[in-house]
């Protein structure tokens, strides 16, 4: 897909969307086929962020246990939280088969027990969710069975859900941006969105023009930077890191993932890996809690690797990125709205590709007259960071640092 030009003037619509990645493409295109006029400006490329830079897993469920979804929302509400999330991935199907996108789009994620602990709360996860929830689609593994799938090293079992699916993320990013356009959609890249922080007027400035609006939709998440200080305190950008190896050698393939499965482990600062159309591994592993990058990313991801797949230590790492996750302090989503005119949804804490798809559905739906989704994921209870934006970094540097400790002691 070319380039979008950048805005030069003014233009009038009835929507403007800030952000090209998950959230705002969806948004865009969902409105665009409602009949609403819609421009979307991204600050930098469709898909520049995290939605063309994370690991491609769709998972069902949100990314808070479902357990302590219950206990803060009671049990309908959960219930309902839970149907959403089998629609969002559904939602991400829909889109990849109605627009004929090529993703990559794969079935199936194995989640690993990484201590001995852990492989009992995963059986109980299975219990609850097949007797609470009617979930049929999950199956727990017995580390004999995991052997079966996988060479993956360390484990006590695992989760098999049939229910996810995996994909190519930037060719999904990608796909959404050229189906918003073929709808009719007025997308402006390398530029730089300023709405009303009060959500009282519809205009929203950039260097160069203005585009003039009813409504304002913010899909920025881990990139808002200072746009809109009172939402930047409720979410924390972090920094994740993926490499992508060369094409595995033929026979290693089905040793190391013999299902064509997306995997990830059950540690807080979470490994996740699956493979790439082409046979590379394509691995994600360990965090950073200020504005740098390690110096060296490939090597800081290798390792982590290198524990679960020792045979790969011989293979090349041709690739090595990172980019910032948008997370909340208890990893709910945050959504809401800012004045008449602006709505946003941020804070997708690493479960982004069902959840922001399926928020740029719900905040189309909003804004059209039906809050019914939207009003649900904004009754999940997201708070401040301690100290907001100034002092947010500490505390979560702390607390990650604990999380991460428990991640290597313990059984």
């Amino acid at each position: 897909m070319s380039a979008f030009s950048s805005l030069h003037g003014d233009e009038k619509a009835d929507i403007c969307v800030i952000g090209g990645g998950y959230t705002g493409l969806s948004a865009a295109l969902h409105l665009r086929q409602k009949g609403y006029d819609v421009v979307l400006l991204e600050a930098e490329r469709i898909g520049w962020g995290a939605s063309g830079r994370n690991g491609g897993h769709v998972g069902t469920g949100q990314r808070a246990d479902q357990a302590n979804i219950e206990k803060w929302v009671g049990h309908e509400a959960a219930k309902g939280l839970w149907e959403l999330s089998l629609e969002a991935v559904q939602k991400v199907c829909d889109l990849i088969e109605a627009h004929q996108i090529e993703c990559e789009l794969g079935t199936g994620n194995l989640h690993l027990a990484a201590k001995s602990s852990h492989a009992g709360k995963l059986q109980g996860e299975v219990e609850h969710l097949s007797s609470h929830y009617g979930y049929q689609k999950l199956a727990y593994l017995s580390p004999d069975a995991v052997a079966e799938r996988t060479s993956a090293q360390g484990f006590y079992g695992g989760l098999l859900d049939d229910g996810c699916k995996h994909l190519h993320p930037l060719k999904y990013a990608v796909g959404l941006a050229r189906a918003a356009a073929e709808a009719g959609v007025r997308i402006y890249e390398g530029t730089r969105g300023m709405p009303a922080s009060d959500g009282q007027s519809g205009d929203v400035h950039t260097e160069n023009g203005c585009v003039h609006a009813k409504h304002v939709v913010l899909g920025c998440n881990a990139y808002l930077g200072k746009l809109i200080p009172r939402l930047a305190g409720r979410i924390m950008p972090i920094n994740n890191f993926v490499i992508a190896t060369s094409p595995l050698p033929s026979h290693l393939l089905p040793r190391v993932n013999r299902d064509n499965l997306s995997m990830s482990d059950s540690l807080f600062v979470i490994n996740y890996w699956k493979l790439s159309e082409d046979g590379r591994m394509i691995f994600g592993g360990g965090e950073t809690y200020s504005s740098r990058f390690p110096k060296d990313i490939k090597a800081f991801v290798r390792r982590h690797m290198l524990n679960i797949y020792p045979e790969l230590a011989e293979i090349e790492i041709e690739y090595g990125w990172g980019g910032a996750v948008g997370i909340t302090l208890n990893r709910t989503p945050d959504f809401g709205r800012i004045g008449k005119r602006l709505w946003y949804a941020q804070g997708f804490s690493g479960h982004g590709v069902p959840t922001a798809t399926m928020a740029g559905h719900l905040l189309a739906e909003a804004i059209d007259g039906d809050t019914t989704g939207f009003d649900l994921m904004a009754s999940l209870p997201t708070h401040r960071f301690p100290g907001g934006t100034l002092l947010r970094w500490p505390g979560l540097v702390a607390g990650m640092l604990f999380y991460s400790l428990l991640d290597k002691i313990g059984r």
